[in-house]
């Protein structure tokens, strides 16, 4: 399945001065494959697109930032949707 996911944290828990975003994800989980970041920096908004074989990897994957953000976790197609 392809999820985008959103992950918010405050300014107080920005991560950019102690190890930056890849404290927030564990790109090691086994079932969870990273396809894209992106992020609105000025808003401490980080996107991800990942492909996942079930929701509990997923959840492994965001484990690192469980303490310092919210995430919001979105299932999404693989092409466009055209009516």
């Amino acid at each position: 399945m392809l999820l985008h996911i959103t992950q918010i944290h405050t300014p107080e828990r920005c991560p950019a001065d102690e190890g930056g975003l890849k404290m927030l994800y564990d790109p090691s989980v086994e079932g969870v494959k990273l396809r894209a970041v992106y992020g609105a920096l000025s808003e401490h908004v980080i996107y991800y697109i990942v492909e996942a074989d079930n929701l509990e990897a997923v959840y492994k994957f965001l484990d690192p930032g469980w303490t310092r953000c919210t995430s919001k976790i979105t299932l999404v197609s693989e092409g466009p949707i055209v009516r």
